[in-house]
């Protein structure tokens, strides 16, 4: 399922509604569940965010997250997935996208579900822009690295 949202959600009791909906015959199935939450951080290049406003392309979006959980489907052994995505104004902590897996085994459901989350922060038409303490708004040029290796 791809889903796209003005208001703030609970990620935990929205993943968790969503397993309760899958039939009980494909519940017995899942050996797996992976999640990946995401939230606004208060700080980006080194200055602080107060807030930021998150815009989509409606109907493109859909469509290339659409494409992304095939790809996912093609290449791993899943039950199901996920992608809540959320937009308009945004505040540190808040949460801001969910990605979750459900597979008979664990190596697909956590492979599929960074696949998806790379994926989505690559290529789906999201557009950011920071609020920025003592500056002027910024559009975020680009997302941060998903590997960061110390």
């Amino acid at each position: 399922m791809i889903s796209i949202v003005q208001e703030a959600f609970n990620p935990w009791d929205v993943m968790q509604a969503y397993q309760q909906q899958m039939a009980v015959r494909v519940r017995r199935k899942l050996g797996a569940t992976s999640v990946f939450v995401g939230s606004m951080r208060d700080f980006n290049q080194d200055d602080q965010v107060d807030r930021m406003v998150l815009e989509y392309y409606p109907g493109m979006t859909e469509k290339q997250l659409g494409m992304i959980a095939a790809q996912a489907n093609e290449q791993w052994s899943l039950i199901d997935s996920l992608i809540m995505h959320r937009v308009g104004e945004v505040f540190p902590t808040d949460v801001l996208v969910l990605v979750a897996v459900w597979a008979e085994h664990r190596a697909d459901a956590f492979e599929a579900c960074r696949f998806l989350m790379e994926a989505l922060k690559a290529q789906a038409p999201f557009w950011k822009k920071e609020c920025v303490t003592g500056q002027q708004a910024r559009w975020v040029a680009e997302n941060t690295e998903g590997y960061k290796r110390h």
